[in-house]
């Protein structure tokens, strides 16, 4: 009997990544039926695919959340979707994958109720719940109002003909499945010998429910309900602090280990591996601030595509607005009160812009002049000593070394999830941080600003200032004081904050919708370096430039109203046309 189940249970994972409906209408027994949910490990089994439906470094490089569909990445090929010319789709697996996952979510809730041993059972439905509320967080971010259902539908489930609920349903549904998975979950403590990060925690529904509450509660604000906005940014407020009065993440680079990174420590954290990959060789073990991941290992789960050479040098071409966003050593920007800052040395020569900047802008684009390592043989990082880091002038080995000198492209390029040791293509093996610490601390600053118009100077430093200093000792904190006497916007100042520590992790676009501010950014032409009247004007750049010099690399974007929200697919309004479509997409 047992290996019957095991063979039914591999089954329910192969028919359900194949077959696709409006509502997952995926036989009962190719799930296993009651003959599955007899054990507490049948319950563990069945909850650990939930795990597989996360996001991932493919999501990342191209995906509903992915930076190239915002304002901060082009490339030769413009994106579609950034470029305002996607059209209402026949299918859409956003759609129907997250109603396949929620029917098996409600499997395994259904058949918990039927338990003989619930306690033995309720961190698997706490998942169920987490993860319920995961794929209705996908489908409001895509779709807007979307059915609810708690109990996995037939063919002939009334749910299968309605109308959808209304996106504050849905919005309540998330946080109700979201508290409901809080109140079971272990603590990340208790985790620490189960899974750790790899495994939802209460401190990570917490964290996602930060999440949640601050995407609906800004979108609903900046839309007129102020009342109902504020209610759910209150909650968001509460469920970051609480993650944070838990003590049990820190900053990568401050804590005793990774502080021997220095600056550079945020580089490094994303392509932590347990092979020797940074120069401190500091292994994942080390990094406290990954709250909930997709675990990589080279050998046997690795990334699976190209995420370095998909990622590095030219291959993304990063916008002159996400550069310029990045401020000076003095924590203020390079123009500000209608004045240049003092310590911003201008565009005369290729490097000079990223003096005396941000730390992160070095390290997170590549700065030009600068040696830089890849999974190149011969180009990557191996048997390093301090004194190869530095890259000493006429040391013998800097030659086999890329030095990077920009010409395509905006010439704004990346480094960030770019590995610098000698590894197959596509084996990475460094972790996706689904959430991690420095987003709970900026959703709990946004939240409260948005929450009160204002926030304190002590709520500003447990939050937002430590991530703002993480790699920038010297940097001033962002202050009340800072933000008057400079004629500063403290919510510009938030923003910033969260758009530069968080790039490239699929957060603009829906930052952008939910600020209610993609109308303005987003037709907005993809702008490059400065050429005229810098070096970069002796390289053949064939693009036209602005009033201001600056070459114009994409342009005719626009954005309508309608493309706050997704279409619906074809397929979907053909098998239940009560659906409706998005506003726009008709």
């Amino acid at each position: 009997m047992k290996s019957n189940k095991i063979i039914i249970f591999f089954l329910s994972v192969v028919f359900g990544t194949t077959l696709h409906s409006c509502l997952d209408l995926d036989p009962q027994d190719q799930l296993g039926g009651d003959v599955m949910w007899t054990s507490t490990s049948d319950f563990e089994q069945f909850a650990n695919n939930f795990y597989g439906w996360t996001r991932d470094f493919k999501s990342t490089l191209d995906g509903v959340h992915s930076d190239k569909r915002s304002d901060l990445i082009t490339y030769q090929t413009y994106d579609k979707y950034s470029h305002g010319s996607n059209t209402v789709p026949s299918s859409d697996a956003t759609y129907t994958d997250n109603y396949n996952n929620i029917r098996r979510t409600n499997m395994l809730l259904q058949n918990a109720e039927k338990y003989v041993d619930p306690a033995a059972i309720k961190q698997y439905v706490a998942e169920a719940h987490f993860f319920r509320a995961y794929c209705y967080f996908e489908l409001l971010q895509a779709y807007g109002n979307v059915i609810i259902t708690k109990t996995p539908l037939e063919i002939n489930s009334p749910e299968m003909k309605q109308k959808r609920n209304d996106r504050s349903e849905v919005a309540d549904f998330i946080i109700e499945d979201l508290n409901l998975a809080i109140e079971k979950l272990p603590t990340f403590k208790e985790l620490s010998n189960k899974g750790g990060s790899a495994r939802i925690s209460w401190e990570g529904a917490n964290a996602f429910l930060s999440r949640v509450a601050l995407y609906e509660g800004s979108w609903q604000k900046f839309r007129g309900n102020v009342e109902r906005g504020v209610k759910l940014l209150d909650i968001a407020a509460k469920a970051a602090k609480k993650v944070i009065a838990a003590k049990q993440f820190e900053l990568f680079g401050t804590d005793t280990k990774s502080i021997a990174l220095g600056d550079s420590a945020q580089k490094y954290m994303f392509i932590l591996e347990d092979a020797k990959s940074n120069p401190a060789d500091l292994k994942k073990s080390d990094n406290k601030e990954y709250i909930f991941v997709r675990s990589h290992e080279e050998v046997l789960s690795p990334i699976g595509t190209n995420i370095t050479k998909g990622c590095l040098n030219n291959t993304l071409w990063i916008s002159r607005k996400f550069a310029n966003m990045y401020l000076c050593s003095n924590g203020l920007p390079m123009e500000y009160n209608g004045k240049t800052n003092d310590l911003f040395e201008g565009y005369t020569k290729k490097k000079s812009e990223f003096q005396n900047r941000d730390n992160r802008m070095k390290y997170t684009l590549l700065e030009p002049g600068v040696c830089y390592f890849s999974n190149a043989a011969g180009k990557s990082r191996v048997n390093w000593d301090d004194s190869d880091y530095q890259y000493p002038a006429g040391k013998p080995e800097q030659k086999k070394y890329e030095v990077y000198d920009p010409k395509i492209g905006t010439c704004y390029n990346n480094q960030k999830w770019c590995t610098e040791r000698f590894v197959a293509d596509t084996k990475e093996g460094y972790d996706y941080p689904i959430i991690r610490y420095a987003e709970v601390l900026l959703n709990y600053a946004e939240a409260v600003y948005e929450r009160d118009n204002k926030i304190d100077n002590t709520d500003l430093d447990i939050s937002l200032n430590l991530v703002r200093c993480r790699v920038n000792k010297d940097m001033p904190k962002l202050s009340n004081e800072l933000v008057s006497t400079n004629g500063l916007s403290m919510q510009t100042e938030i923003r910033r904050e969260r758009t530069v520590e968080l790039f490239n992790e699929g957060f603009r676009i829906d930052d952008l919708k939910r600020w209610k501010i993609a109308e303005i950014e987003m037709p907005q032409d993809i702008l490059g370096i400065k050429k005229t009247g810098t070096d970069y004007a002796k390289e053949n750049l064939s693009y036209s430039t602005d009033l201001n010099g600056c070459i114009i690399v994409e342009t005719g974007r626009k954005w309508e109203e309608k493309n706050y929200l997704y279409p619906l697919p074809a397929d979907q309004l053909q098998l239940n046309p009560n659906l409706g479509q998005n506003f726009g997409w008709e």
